[in-house]
């Protein structure tokens, strides 16, 4: 990336965030320019990070190698085919928008060599994981740049088919609110059995983020590491056989089924 230059369609938190973790691994503020209809958020990003900003998008592309598209799903359409008469052809796009598909930005942009993304709000906090697909016109070099552009967030991972970004919308994309409902519920049930609110909240956020480091830094997998904390006849296993009996596994592959279909659905439907 240390020639790359970079423009983004929009300045909101998720194109900040990338431009935060760019600028963190040494990416030159001159390289990288960002484009939002807001003055206000225009003004952040440019004292914030020391990049040029433009109310105007093809003021923005212009001499850019790689444009990411950080714009609502519902403005896409708009978006790119005001962008198709200012596009070079070796220009890369990457969307970080959900739900829009390849075929449709091919229908909206042009034969474009496209990158599509489906991160998730930790990268907010460096901490994200983005999946990543990428059309025939990606060369084994713009590859290399939607790779570093989505790791300065956290870790990317690559699929063969564009069909698996709906399961990764269920799995990580929405996946962090899964979380927070069970740290929710773990509060609320603390406090059934007589913890101040502020103890039980920090003791469940607190498990929560030492399991996740534990699950992330282990080689073992979650069955095993869950194996070793479950004690035979011991406070674990009650919980553990509670959950089960009440559906668990069940209830997660149905809730992240309805939420791979529900993408799919918003990609036919935002796509029209």
């Amino acid at each position: 990336m240390s020639n790359t230059r970079i423009a983004f369609i929009g300045a909101g938190n998720m194109a900040a965030s990338l431009i935060g973790g760019l600028r963190a691994k040494g990416l030159d503020a001159a390289q990288i320019r960002a484009s939002d209809p807001g003055a206000d958020t225009r003004a952040r990003v440019s004292a914030e990070h020391g990049i040029d900003t433009f109310a105007d998008n093809a003021e923005a592309i212009q001499g850019v190698d790689v444009i990411v598209l950080a714009v609502k799903p519902q403005a896409m359409k708009a978006v790119c085919e005001r962008l198709r008469p200012n596009l070079q052809p070796h220009q890369l796009v990457v969307s970080i928008a959900a739900g829009i598909t390849c075929a449709s930005m091919k229908k909206w942009l042009g034969a474009q060599p496209i990158v599509r993304c489906m991160p998730n709000t930790p990268a907010l906090l460096r901490q994200g994981v983005s999946g990543l697909y990428a059309t025939a016109e990606v060369s084994t070099e713009q590859r290399d740049q939607a790779q570093e552009l989505l790791s300065a967030v956290g870790i990317a991972l690559w699929l063969d088919q564009e069909q698996q970004l709906d399961a990764v919308t269920a799995v990580s994309g929405s996946g962090p609110a899964y979380f927070f409902l069970l740290i929710e519920a773990m509060t609320a049930a603390g406090v059934k059995l007589g913890l101040p609110r502020e103890v039980a909240e920090q003791l469940s956020e607190q498990t929560a983020l030492g399991a996740a480091k534990m699950a992330v830094s282990s080689d073992a997998d979650a069955a095993e590491l869950r194996r070793r904390v479950t004690s035979p006849g011991g406070t674990t296993q009650a919980a553990i056989e509670s959950f089960q009996a009440g559906g668990f596994e069940a209830l997660v592959e149905k809730a992240l089924g309805a939420a791979a279909h529900r993408s799919a659905e918003m990609a036919e439907q935002l796509g029209n």
